[in-house]
Parts: structure tokens; C-alpha cells; sequence
């Protein structure tokens, strides 16, 4: 964080200094981990269901913090607030005010966010320092703490924002302030507490209602509930996809032995081929935001492809591909599953498997609300009609994937019902044999990764692809 007095602080947040020295300055900096205190931090004391930070209040002080920002006083200097995350959020908000070197990026989507953050990170980071989170820190604790990083050397902050809500990302956009927003897709991922697409919709789309007449919109033009957002916003629309109206778009579109998506990069200002290191040819909707992003930085079309070429995974979980010394080919893609995702994992395995056996194991599909049992039957459809070898369902919540791949009465492959991941692993371990591809994915209530782990854990020399 850019060095601040606490009086500053306090006048950013509306909270009451508790301190005889206003003059101290946060020239470290802002932790909700009294474990991750550095000289002059500010410690943001979160009071949670199980844990209170005022309780280490004192521990982080000793440790080095400047101050405590706190809901209550505390046994040193502090700036008292009504609500500390509130507060951590108008403080995100006020530094960036004093940055006006620095873009803001939005993103925001129903599925690849976090893919796309990255990539977009990656990308533009060749010009110019930048600064985005690690995995999805996209909430109203984690992108405040994201844009607390930013100083005076940031040229771009790329800031990933999620939804459980009509508003929430209105009220992180009006702390971010972006200058360029991204809306990459409208799912189905949390219909049950949405209620419809429709709902989601108006939800992704707070991110655009929060640019202004100098800002830009990059929008999917092959979704059309995100076309249709070019309405709700003053700024500058730029459009990716594969539409040919689309102002950055794809065209020869075709996946290697491993899955990995290549294609031509269309723009105004040429075209040039990119070989993407991602999985899936879902990532090539994500490269082409992020590319159009880049051309609104200002980067040039051969910076743009050479650096999308380069880029690599950079938060775990997300279709990390592994290759035993046996052979068999572990892709983890457990942090998160809709029906959209779950799709397209599939499709990627069933195009690595070529002329072996694919088998995917799957986890449920969490808060789909009334639509659960039905999406889970479709995936399970979908999994035999992609003629893998097997499906390994897990837990009581995705046994309708079981239903659904069973009513599919062509398929010659096998299905198998567990309880757990650790039968799921078991399962597994009596099927393998070399040149097998295994997915593993599902929500994070699903804990998915740990079959992935288990499947790897007895074979520490696979290789990454």
C-alpha cells in the first residue's frame, strides 16, 4: 500500500483515531493474518463466527503492524470503524484515487474468471509492472486487499470480481473504480440463489453500469446476455468471440494431442497465430478477452499473441495436466464446476483420450437450487455421449450424473457410484492402466482434490504438461 498517516486513514474510512501519534505512518502492508504482519502493516481485525481478530490485536502489534483497524479499541494504536470490512473497502477506494497512473481491470463471468485474470495478468504485465490476485480473490474482503497492493509503480491492476447477489459487484466496482471491465459469460453457476439466468445477468452487468464514458466494455459477442450489456453502460464497446462482427475474434480454431488450443488472432490490426499452454478450447474465448484487454492497454498485436503463447497456469486446479512415469495423465480441474465447465472438461478429455481410455470423475454441481437434479442427469448424458470409458460418480448430491449417463442406452462404458473421494480413488486404482486420461473436477464443496492428490501422491515423478 502506498504509505499513509493514520490520520489519513482514519479520514478515508470515517473511523476514530485511538492513538497519541496521528503522524505514524502504514508503510507496509494491509493483513487480515496476524501470521502475515511485515514493519508498518495495517491489521485489519475481521470479528468472524469462530475466530475474532481483536484477539490478535496484540500479536500483530508486536510483530511489527503500525495500527489495527478494528470495530472496537484495542490495546494500542488503532482506527476504530463501524464496520471493518466497510472500512477496508473505502480504504481500497481512497488509495486508488491517489493512483491515476493505474488501469483497473475488471473481470467478471459465470465460469473463467480466474483463467482469464491470469491471462490477462500475464499479458499485460509485459507492459508494465501489475499486480493481480492469486487464485479467487474476488469478494468484498479479497479485492479490497488486492488494490491495497497498488503503489505508485503500478501501471495495471487486474481485479477479479464474483457475485452470490444482485449489488455485489455494483458495490466492488464502486470501490475499484475500472477503467476497463470484462464480462465473459452468463450460467448457470449459482442459479440457486439467483433464481435465473436472467438474475445473473443483471448481476455480471453491475460491472459495466460502474464505467464510465472513458472506460471500456470488453464483452463475449457470442454470449447474447452479454451483448445485450452494451446497453446498460456509457463506455467504449469492444467485442471478442468468434462472431465475425466481433472486434478481436478467433478463426482456425484446432486442439493438439494434448488439448491445447491453437488459432489465428483476428483484430483490426492484423492477424497472427497463437498456441495456447491452457487446456481446453473453452480457454480461447479467455485469450481473446484478455487480448482485447491488452489492445486497450495499448500493447501492440505481436506483444499480444507472443505473450498469450507464453503464458502458463497460474492458479491451482484449473485443468493442471500431470503425466505419470506410467503413463496415465491426471487433469485436475477440481476448484470449481457448473454445467457450463463440467462440459467443457469433458470435451477436453474425451480429445486428450484419442486412442486410449478417458475416465471422469466427478463431483457435484453445487447451488444449481431447483435445476440440480436435472443439470447433474445432463452431465452424466453428456459423458456418454462423449464415449468416455468410465464415469465415477461421487457423493449422494451428483448421483443423478449416474441416472443421466445410464439413460444413454449406446454407451459401452462403465459406470461407478462412490460415497467419497476415498472411494473414488480406490475405484480408480483397480482400473488404471498406461496412456489412460483421468479428470477429476467439481465444486468446492465437493473436495475433489484430493482424488487428483491421491492419484498422484503414490507417483512423485509425474511430469506437468
Amino acid at each position: 500500500m502506498i504509505p499513509l498517516p493514520l490520520a489519513t486513514i482514519a479520514e478515508l474510512t470515517g473511523g476514530v483515531l485511538h492513538t497519541e501519534r496521528p503522524e505514524t505512518v502504514v508503510s507496509g502492508p494491509v493483513v487480515i493474518d496476524s501470521r502475515a504482519v511485515e514493519p508498518g502493516a495495517l491489521f485489519a481485525a475481521f470479528q468472524g463466527e469462530r475466530v475474532d481478530g481483536h484477539d490478535f490485536a496484540a500479536a500483530a502489534l508486536a510483530a511489527g503492524a503500525a495500527a489495527v483497524l478494528a470495530q472496537r479499541p484495542v490495546d494500542g494504536p488503532a482506527v476504530v470503524v463501524d464496520d471493518v470490512q466497510r472500512a477496508l473497502g473505502e480504504l481500497a477506494r481512497g488509495v486508488l484515487g491517489r493512483l491515476p497512473g493505474t488501469t483497473v481491470i475488471g473481470v467478471t463471468g459465470s465460469a473463467g474468471k480466474t483463467s482469464t485474470k491470469d491471462l490477462i495478468a500475464q499479458v499485460v504485465r509485459r507492459a508494465g509492472e501489475t499486480i493481480a490476485p492469486v487464485g479467487s480473490f474476488n469478494n468484498e474482503i479479497g479485492l479490497p486487499l488486492t488494490a491495497l497492493r497498488a503503489d505508485p509503480g503500478t501501471r495495471h491492476l487486474v481485479l477479479e470480481m464474483g457475485a452470490r447477489g444482485v449489488g455485489h459487484i455494483a458495490y466492488l466496482a464502486r470501490i475499484a473504480r475500472p477503467r476497463i471491465g470484462v464480462v465473459l459469460n452468463v450460467g448457470t453457476a449459482h442459479i440457486g440463489e439467483f433464481g435465473s439466468q436472467e438474475m445473473v445477468a443483471r448481476a455480471k452487468g453491475e460491472l459495466v453500469e460502474g464505467l464510465t464514458a472513458r472506460g471500456t466494455a470488453v464483452l463475449n459477442a457470442d454470449d447474447p446476455l452479454v451483448r445485450a450489456m452494451a446497453a446498460r453502460t456509457p463506455a467504449k464497446i469492444v467485442y471478442f468471440g468468434r462472431t465475425p462482427d466481433a472486434h478481436v475474434r478467433a478463426t482456425d480454431e484446432w486442439l493438439d494431442d494434448a488439448g491445447r488450443a491453437r488459432f489465428s488472432l483476428v483484430t483490426p490490426e492484423g492477424t497472427l497465430p497463437v498456441a495456447l499452454r491452457l487446456h481446453g478450447a473453452h480457454a480461447v474465448a479467455n485469450a481473446l478477452a484478455a487480448a482485447a484487454v491488452a489492445r486497450e492497454a495499448g500493447m501492440g498485436l505481436h506483444d499480444v499473441a507472443e505473450a498469450l503463447s507464453a503464458a502458463e497456469p497460474a492458479s491451482r486446479w484449473r485443468m493442471e495436466v500431470t503425466r505419470r512415469a506410467d503413463g496415465v495423465t491426471v487433469v485436475n480441474d477440481a476448484y470449481n464446476a457448473n454445467p457450463e465447465s463440467m462440459r467443457a472438461a469433458v470435451d477436453t478429455l474425451a480429445h486428450m483420450a484419442r486412442g486410449g481410455r478417458a475416465y471422469a470423475v466427478l463431483g457435484e454441481m453445487a447451488e444449481l437450487g431447483a435445476s440440480s437434479v436435472a443439470e447433474h442427469a445432463k452431465i452424466g448424458q453428456h459423458v456418454a455421449r462423449s464415449g468416455l470409458a468410465g464415469l465415477v460418480v461421487v457423493g449422494a448430491n451428483a448421483a443423478p450424473m449416474a441416472d443421466g449417463a445410464e439413460q444413454v442406452g449406446s454407451w459401452t462404458g462403465e459406470c461407478v457410484q462412490v460415497d467419497d473421494v476415498g472411494a473414488a480413488v480406490t475405484v480408480l486404482r483397480e482400473r488404471l492402466r498406461p496412456r489412460d486420461v483421468v479428470l477429476v473436477k467439481g465444486s468446492r464443496v465437493a473436495g475433489m482434490e484430493r482424488v487428483a492428490t491421491g492419484l498422484l501422491v503414490a507417483d512423485d515423478r509425474g511430469e506437468h504438461a
